[in-house]
């Protein structure tokens, strides 16, 4: 996604009055002057409305971050019609009916286009008796009730049983390629969706069957009707295509290459890997030089036969300085994953605190270690995304395994090198975790990653709480919730426990 220019020095106070006031001044050329936006606050949180309001003003619209009367189109997420008409009704406003009423789905509609979209019924906020119905001869739908299907991950169960997976493969590839631009809001719009369809007990074989589901958007719709109709999504097809996202994708697949990395290699013209080996002006990182290094190795699945391999020797290591430490595989594994690309470990003692220096007792050949930077009392973030404040360490693993006697199948040349390597290098991350923080610590690494945006998102918009890794803290109690199991968690949250292997979203 472009980056805003931060305002030159000289303009900054004048700046940081503008934003102070109610409606700051518009920075931006205004292109559509025909609507004037005002995006509701209520249950989407303000980092993520100033986010949006921000896109839109850099894309042309005129957008309020206060309700006046020159407000044509308010749009709301995750609200029902009667719930914007009674804010509305707190916001001392008699007459809704000189406003446009939308789902966020129009919002990302026009940010898509560049440009307002016709606002049709499917984006209306209205009483479900004012929607259109439609006669069909078509076969009844499984006895599913889509209406029930909550927007949250953490209130669906989730298994590996995916029935729909031609349908979320495209989703995902859709949002890594929106995730390779920065672009938040429509990498978010295709997981929701790959999440809602993982948990259907059915497979999607016409457009009736996704009706009445959450985080089901135009772009979403849009691909799984052609995916019915042509077995493929022609997007999808296109993005696999595209020189930028095929750069992208092999050089984040290295060890300690992210997106910012990319960007600046693809910048300087390289494509390849090979590319980038070859580059002699290149600063590569530690941990970047290790990682291609050991490329091969790393980009290869790890099976759970070599996860509870590691494990064991983990366990014996960490169990030489802390002979009670409880060593936990978390991650997908344990959320019954057969083959994963790392292998995550939760490591805490129950007596007193002797892991601060765990870490760095020499266990690992390489190894990346973050030190811990929490601070007691300190509140959840606001960030569903923040990474937690443990010591860490992200680290590769040399597991020794007999070769294989590929005899048959290999050349000689490959068969002798295959026999001096009896190894191979595996990705792996320890995270030490105080004993009273470990439940909090133990769901959050579990994941998966959408299950966990989406339990942070459920605590702060439905129970008024802050989750993170660490705490779970009240706001109109004002009090930090302990818990000694993920159970807790969960009947702190109102939510039915889902065990880890449901948690796949």
């Amino acid at each position: 996604m472009e980056r805003i220019r931060a305002p030159a020095a000289a303009s900054q106070k004048k700046r940081q009055r503008e934003m102070q006031s109610p409606n700051p001044p518009c920075s931006y050329k205004i292109k559509f002057n025909k609507l004037v936006i005002f995006i509701m606050q209520r249950k989407m949180g303000k980092t993520r409305r100033t986010f949006l309001m921000e896109l839109a003003r850099r894309k042309g619209f005129r957008v309020e971050s206060e309700l006046s009367d020159s407000v044509t189109h308010i749009v709301a997420e995750n609200n029902s019609y009667p719930e914007v008409l009674d804010w509305l009704r707190g916001q001392a406003v008699r007459d809704s009916s000189r406003f446009e009423l939308l789902d966020i789905s129009w919002f990302t509609a026009c940010m898509e286009a560049g440009r307002p979209v016709e606002s049709d019924v499917k984006y209306r906020l209205m009483e479900q008796d004012d929607f259109p119905t439609v006669k069909t001869c078509e076969p009844e739908a499984p006895s599913f009730a889509a209406s029930k299907v909550s927007q949250y991950s953490c209130q669906r169960k989730t298994t590996l049983n995916n029935f729909n997976k031609k349908f979320t493969d495209a989703f995902e590839i859709m949002a890594e390629n929106y995730e390779f631009k920065e672009n938040e809001i429509f990498s978010l719009e295709f997981l929701r969706a790959a999440s809602v369809l993982k948990c259907l007990p059915f497979p999607v074989v016409r457009m009736r069957d996704v009706q009445g589901l959450p985080c089901m958007g135009d772009q979403v719709r849009d691909i799984i009707e052609e995916i019915i109709e042509e077995g493929e999504s022609s997007r999808a097809k296109d993005v696999l295509n595209d020189e930028r996202y095929k750069s992208f994708k092999q050089f984040t697949s290295v060890f300690g290459v992210g997106v910012k990395t990319s960007e600046k290699w693809y910048r300087m013209g390289l494509r390849t890997l090979e590319e980038v080996k070859a580059e002699k002006t290149l600063k590569l990182s530690k941990m970047q030089r290790v990682g291609l290094l050991y490329y091969e190795d790393l980009v290869t699945c790890v099976s759970e036969a070599e996860a509870n391999a590691v494990g064991l020797i983990v366990k014996k290591a960490v169990h030489t300085f802390l002979p009670d430490a409880l060593v936990t595989l978390t991650g997908g594994f344990r959320r019954g994953k057969k083959i994963g690309h790392d292998i995550d470990f939760l490591i805490t003692n129950p007596g007193p605190r002797e892991d601060d220096d765990l870490l760095h007792k020499g266990l690992l050949l390489y190894c990346d270690i973050i030190e811990s930077t929490f601070v007691k009392e300190q509140r959840p973030s606001r960030n569903v995304d923040a990474m937690d404040n443990f010591q860490k360490c992200f680290a590769i693993l040399k597991l020794h395994q007999p070769p294989a006697d590929n005899r048959s199948h290999s050349t000689s040349e490959e068969f002798d090198m295959a026999a001096v390597r009896d190894w191979k290098a595996i990705r792996v991350d320890l995270v030490i975790s105080p004993f009273e923080q470990y439940a909090y610590a133990l769901l959050g690494w579990t994941g998966s990653k959408q299950f966990g945006r989406d339990l942070r998102r459920y605590a702060s918009h439905e129970k008024k709480m802050m989750l993170d890794n660490h705490a779970l803290y009240d706001k109109r109690k004002r009090i930090f919730l302990k818990a000694g199991s993920e159970e807790e968690i969960f009947a702190h949250l109102g939510l039915d426990y889902v065990e880890p292997w449901e948690r796949n979203a």
